[in-house]
């Protein structure tokens, strides 16, 4: 845990990882938005949004940070963190069931006020500290189960006696399909064309990861994990400011070096999956099971009775469940050792590359609170 640049001078000062709720951008979506909506089975993976700019409840108009892309599938807005297909699911999903799940997930900074649709983007009255986004990811990352975040696991005297010893609150959230489903969700960001995190790969072990910024690059997050570790980085200002970090993402730079050199000589490892998940070949333009005439299908995978139908755009007979797309095909090869990296990583934001979507430059008073990506 490191609570802020350079060397501490005094003591007791503000620990920025533990003490500072800070406004989260899309970096909420998995564990506001994705979590929840997969578990009450109002979305799966494939469901389709039209992710194009409109008016919503209250006159909140969000924008996407890059151009907006029509109808895609839910695991196409995370890979390239689209907003408005977000918020189209919380409104389905209402703020006060997605407030509940992030309570249960450890989050306690938030208020009356966030009860409303800015929340899928991150927009709070307050914000979330990283060690409760770290706290929120880890229920993911173990399978469902909320476990307190911990600083120590024991204190022994010198004569090998107990003397404190942690006591970490636990709690189911979600079953193991759903945190499953999470989990390959989440690895559209880095191994996608389009993904945000695509350098926070690491070779030979499954990485999931969720980018955060929020208006004018004032917070930048990277959140994440492993089947090793949860880490959380956060990078901005105790007083609102821009950051300028040559068109890169600092936190999620932090991320990428200091995750890929702790994963030095462990073996390699995947994400697993229970034999209770269901995987589907699916049609990417529909969202449904794919035909032989879909040129673009990859591999889903879903809780038990949420398979789509059959897709109705395309013709042929119905794809089996190999595919040539293998971004989302998880690997079974875990005999190799995980080697680190040579080089600092130290790679241009991939949003950067993407052209900006024109309503960027004129946002209204109801967006400010939104993310970017």
């Amino acid at each position: 845990m490191c609570g802020g640049l350079g060397k501490k001078k005094t003591a007791r000062s503000l620990n920025r990882a533990t003490q500072s709720v800070r406004q989260t951008g899309s970096a909420i979506k998995p564990i506001a938005v994705l979590a929840p909506a997969i578990d009450k089975k109002i979305i799966t993976s494939a469901s389709i949004y039209d992710d194009t700019e409109k008016d919503f409840e209250g006159g909140y108009h969000p924008i996407d940070y890059s151009k907006s892309l029509g109808e895609i599938t839910v695991r196409r807005a995370v890979e390239s963190s689209q907003n408005i297909p977000f918020v189209e699911i919380m409104e389905e999903l209402k703020p006060k069931n997605a407030i509940s799940y992030l309570e249960k997930m450890g989050v306690t900074s938030l208020t009356k006020e966030d009860n409303n649709l800015a929340l899928s983007l991150g927009g709070l009255q307050k914000g979330i500290s990283p060690l409760e986004m770290a706290g929120a990811y880890s229920t993911i990352a173990n399978n469902g189960e909320y476990i307190e975040p911990t600083f120590y696991s024991k204190i022994i005297d010198k004569s090998n006696n107990t003397v404190i010893e942690s006591k970490q609150e636990k709690r189911r959230v979600f079953s193991k399909e759903v945190a499953c489903i999470l989990q390959q969700l989440l690895t559209q960001p880095v191994k996608g064309t389009a993904g945000t995190a695509t350098y926070c790969a690491i070779s030979g072990v499954d990485v999931a990861a969720k980018t955060g910024t929020t208006d004018e690059n004032y917070d930048r997050w990277l959140c994440g994990f492993t089947p090793y570790y949860t880490a959380v980085t956060w990078y901005g200002y105790d007083q609102n400011e821009t950051v300028e970090y040559n068109k890169k993402n600092p936190a999620g730079l932090l991320w990428a070096n200091i995750m890929s050199r702790i994963h030095t000589g462990l073996q390699s490892a995947k994400f697993s999956i229970p034999n209770t998940v269901t995987t589907a070949t699916i049609c990417a333009e529909t969202g449904k099971r794919a035909r032989t005439g879909c040129q673009n299908t990859y591999q889903e995978y879903f809780l038990w009775l949420t398979v789509p139908g059959i897709c109705n755009k395309h013709s042929g007979s119905e794809m089996g469940n190999n595919t040539n797309n293998i971004n989302n095909t998880p690997s079974n090869n875990t005999n190799t050792i995980i080697k680190g990296i040579t080089e600092d990583i130290d790679a241009i934001d991939p949003q950067e590359m993407l052209p900006k979507n024109p309503s960027d430059t004129e946002k209204t008073e109801n967006e400010t609170t939104s993310s970017r990506k």
